[in-house]
């Protein structure tokens, strides 16, 4: 097989299953200086892929007029023009199981992700569970890459990611600390509870050098905005920002705080610390953040753990002890730990 010299990069989301793919896909371009690569995905994570030289990003429309079967088949001729003569599917799902059938019969050879469901159900279910340490989706990712005949190393070294300076970025100002708080996820199973999180934040504000930014969604920010009204340290930007900003943002935090959810790979991107609270979901599955320190994952252990690879079934116990019985105290002191180190290193 020859080694390719433009692959066709299928992920359309999600967000931190997207983001997961940028040092991967960083470090493929870095390592075979002769290859492109255009990315398919949605507009919105465009961004994340800004500045990466000889990767091409195309815009799939999933709700427009890329949407059904016509659609793609309207898609399958817009990327001809592209010229690959690989495809890595890192998705997996209906669209891009037609989108590689168009492409069947032109002789482009074509690898798919191995999402590991037999082994993250093992991982996940009631009773025998096989609680053991799945391959990272960093690693998922890179298989992929080398059935195409480009194996990359994910031990390499890639420039941390900055970037440009705007007017609503942080800056921080002698012995000015800044830290990022997103404190929802997508399922209740992955969210710490608001008002635990708020008790954290108490906490935080005695500590009168930190400045607090709290990050979300639009349907966030009248929650948000209401906990940043009690302190001047505190300062909401959630929906306030387009997402490129909001990345800047991120990029200039000393710390961020979050669950196990997207706002972890964006921050791990721009090798900012995590302190990450994980609920029904575990670091087993294989989606922690890229180069974060496990010691900053914050979790109890119980027999009911992990009932959920994306946090997406109820809790069957009815009581979310998972997240109900982590102290805020706990989640303070682990802050507070990673800033001391940050400051004596």
């Amino acid at each position: 097989m020859a080694t390719p010299t433009h692959i066709l990069v299928f992920r359309f989301s999600a967000l931190g299953d997207v983001a997961m793919t940028v040092p991967v896909i960083k470090l493929l371009l870095q390592q075979y200086p002769h290859l492109q690569v255009t990315y398919v995905s949605t507009a919105f994570v465009a961004p994340l892929f800004a500045g990466i030289e000889r990767l091409h990003f195309h815009v799939i429309e999933p709700k427009g007029k890329h949407k059904g079967f016509r659609g793609l088949y309207a898609l399958k001729k817009e990327l001809r023009q592209h010229h690959f003569d690989a495809i890595a599917d890192l998705h997996n799902v209906l669209r891009t199981q037609i989108l590689r059938s168009f492409f069947l019969l032109s002789g482009k050879t074509t690898a798919v992700i191995d999402k590991g469901r037999k082994e993250k159900a093992e991982l996940t279910r009631v009773n025998g569970k096989v609680l053991r340490p799945l391959k990272s989706t960093f690693q998922r990712y890179a298989e992929v890459f080398a059935e195409l005949g480009v194996p990359v190393n994910l031990h390499g070294d890639i420039p941390k990611q900055k970037m440009p300076e705007d007017g609503n970025v942080a800056k921080s100002s002698g012995n000015e600390r800044s830290i990022g708080i997103a404190p929802f996820a997508k399922h209740a199973e992955k969210t710490y509870p608001p008002e635990k999180m708020q008790e954290v934040i108490a906490l935080l504000v005695k500590e009168k050098e930190l400045k607090i930014y709290l990050f979300g969604g639009k349907e966030d920010a009248a929650t948000l905005n209401s906990w940043a009204a009690v302190s001047p340290q505190i300062i909401s930007v959630a929906g306030a920002m387009p997402f490129s900003e909001e990345l800047g943002l991120i990029s200039r935090m000393d710390l961020m705080v979050s669950m196990d959810s997207a706002n972890m790979h964006l921050a791990s991107l721009f090798g900012v610390p995590v302190v990450s609270i994980w609920g029904s979901t575990h670091p087993l599955a294989g989606f922690y953040g890229w180069h974060q320190d496990p010691k900053n994952i914050v979790q109890v252990d119980l027999y009911c753990r992990p009932c959920s690879v994306f946090g997406n079934r109820k809790c069957y116990r009815g009581d979310l002890a998972c997240l109900h019985s982590i102290n805020p105290v706990t989640v303070y002191d682990r802050i507070a730990q990673q800033l001391y180190k940050q400051q004596t290193s």
